[in-house]
């Protein structure tokens, strides 16, 4: 049985704050939880309602009802087992390789999208402006799919930390130049992609190197691409060479 006060602190959780304060972030999910505990990423604690969990000498769990699971749970349909995890400390950022940078993405869904993208495309590094959604929100922890314990994630200044860098900082515009035409054969690079209904903001804009943009086949009606969409296509394009 979870105490009142373990449900209180874990739904607590749910938000950005409390993730911050404790550096404790809550996933939901056999798979999203094996995958995290195989990475060697530290358990807080890890509730399951299912026997066969349990038995599972994979990682340790307590046993718990459905009814304390729906308690602590942000779904509507609660999985069979939910686990708190500490945050992986970050790394520094080795600019040997390409990585992606995002300014002021909104959607935890597609931020989420984004880290298992860049998982997928062996890129190492997630840099995050300040103002973007908290990697650690269950609804990105979802999208990921566990590939936040395979992607280095950074928050800060980035105009600073563009400003900085030495790598070619590439950015995704509307008018940018048609990636299909564009040579990606260096090793690493900086790929910028900006904010759902806004884009890439006016002073990151300025430390841009090379503005690159997907070219539209279809109807001239349809506005911009979703930005992990965008992101996808990019990656692939880079990873081409």
């Amino acid at each position: 049985m979870v105490s009142k006060s373990q449900i209180k602190f874990i739904k607590n959780l749910q938000q950005k704050k409390y993730r911050t304060e404790n550096k404790l972030f809550v996933v939901e999910g056999i798979k999203t939880v094996k995958e995290l505990v195989n990475a060697k990423v530290k358990p807080y604690a890890i509730y399951t309602t299912s026997n066969a969990v349990l038995e599972d000498n994979a990682f340790k769990c307590e046993l718990i009802s459905e009814t304390d699971l729906k308690k602590i749970s942000a779904l509507k349909t609660p999985n069979n087992i939910l686990a708190v995890f500490y945050q992986p400390k970050t790394k520094e950022i080795k600019e040997d390789n390409w990585l992606v940078a995002v300014d002021d993405v909104r959607d935890p869904g597609n931020l989420g999208t984004i880290i298992r993208l860049c998982d997928w495309f062996g890129v190492a590094n997630l840099f995050c402006s300040k103002q973007t959604v908290d990697c650690y929100n269950p609804k990105t922890i979802q999208a990921t799919m566990g590939s936040l314990a395979r992607v280095n994630i950074v928050y800060g200044d980035l105009e600073a930390f563009l400003k900085q860098t030495n790598l070619p900082v590439y950015g995704a515009f509307m008018d940018g130049k048609n990636v299909y035409k564009e040579d990606f054969t260096a090793q690493s690079g900086v790929l910028v992609m900006g904010n759902e209904a806004n884009g890439v903001s006016k002073t990151v804009e300025e430390l841009i190197t090379k503005k690159i943009s997907i070219p539209q086949f279809g109807n001239k009606t349809t506005e911009s691409l979703n930005v992990a969409t965008a992101t996808a296509i990019l990656l692939n394009e880079i990873r081409r060479g």
